[in-house]
């Protein structure tokens, strides 16, 4: 607020100046007019008796609850020193609402949500998930919670997201706990800080909680280490699937380099052959694979080539959701001849579920000094 008022009054002394330069024939203004230091003390005293006011006036349970439009119809109220620029009965109501919460519901499986999320989604009143969010982690949610999942499909993704705002926010201004619950980690090709925007601009900052995210993980679960010595020293995270559906523009090859490409199964043959053209010079033998249904128990693998690739997957089918990792790394701990190979199912968290030899051994007496 304070900078915005600044803003206002030296708006205003540069407008007068423009003035006065037309009026004395491009004369500037400090020609004819003398300034002295009290006339800028007399703005600023100005401007903090106002401030003091507006914080006087208005208790701070109602000023944290002040959006960008209010800053607005506040600063109208400047010019003429009244401090009735706020509705006192909207921004109780609006304090009183509930809360929204950007959750990322990690790579699938429900052992990987953080339990930040778990506390969310247990307090919730009213789930909003991508269409993606597995099974496992939405037979979690409460039975009292209403849930609405994305209606997304080709041609309806822009308002299906739309929907889900609006849902967001009815449910907000009906005092609702809200979590908008997203696949993977929401600041990774969620549109999370999109959401973030639209809810702060309605006076709900969201608290946005971090999943784990399945362009790193999801590389793990497939034994391929995004990065490795000597073989992958940096990873990049791309995108198959750019604004509007376009094809966006692949990287360029780097021998060091393991590259995960999220959302371009469905436009898998394109993305491949960008690769190819344009000078990009990825080589067709480089080391790929296909992870689809990361860590969950559908989980599948398919092993190959940037030259073999489209091929599998005509022949082996889609199971989304999935995602494309190519790069050395990929060739690191598995290591094939064949054209492809498929693997299926995941285990990764059995054995951590499972009674083991391991808790029948006796335990360490507390403040026991332990030896080195």
């Amino acid at each position: 607020m304070r900078r915005r008022i600044y803003e206002e009054d030296h708006a205003a002394e540069l407008s007068m100046d423009l003035e006065a330069e037309e009026e004395d024939g491009n004369q500037t203004a400090s020609f004819n007019k003398f300034i002295t230091p009290e006339d800028a003390e007399a703005a600023k005293t100005r401007r903090m008796r106002w401030l003091a006011q507006i914080c006087e006036y208005w208790p701070l349970q109602r000023l944290v609850s002040i959006t960008d439009a209010d800053v607005e119809s506040v600063l109208q109220s400047y010019s003429s020193s009244d401090v009735s620029g706020l509705d006192p009965k909207a921004l109780d109501t609006r304090r009183s609402g509930g809360r929204i919460v950007l959750a990322g519901s990690g790579p699938g499986n429900p052992d990987l949500l953080t339990r930040a999320t778990y506390k969310a989604i247990m307090t919730a009143d009213l789930i909003l998930a991508d269409k993606l969010v597995p099974t496992q982690v939405m037979d979690l949610v409460p039975r009292r919670a209403e849930v609405h999942i994305a209606r997304k499909f080709p041609g309806n993704a822009d308002r299906a997201q739309e929907e889900l705002l609006e849902w967001g926010l009815e449910g907000l201004k009906a005092g609702k706990n809200v979590v908008r619950l997203k696949q993977g980690d929401p600041y990774i090709y969620g549109r999370g800080a999109e959401e973030y925007e639209f809810f702060s601009r309605h006076g709900y900052a969201p608290i946005v909680l971090p999943g784990i995210t399945s362009a790193l993980s999801a590389p793990l679960f497939a034994c391929i280490p995004a990065t490795h010595r000597s073989v992958a020293d940096e990873v990049l995270i791309c995108t198959g699937t750019g604004r509007k559906g376009a094809l966006p523009d692949p990287p360029q090859y780097v021998d060091t380099r393991t590259v995960v490409f999220l959302m371009s199964l469905h436009r898998l043959s394109s993305l491949i052959d960008s690769l190819f053209i344009d000078g990009k010079d990825w080589p067709r033998d480089t080391p790929c694979a296909v992870i689809e249904r990361a860590s969950c128990p559908d989980q599948r693998v398919i092993r190959t080539t940037l030259e073999y690739v489209c091929t599998a997957i005509e022949e082996e089918g889609s199971r989304p959701p999935g995602l494309l990792v190519v790069g050395k790394s990929c060739q690191v701990i598995w290591k094939g001849t064949q054209k492809w190979v498929v693997e299926d199912g995941f285990r990764g968290l059995d054995e951590l579920n499972a009674p083991s030899e391991l808790s029948k051994l006796p335990v360490r007496p507390a403040n026991q000094p332990v030896a080195v």
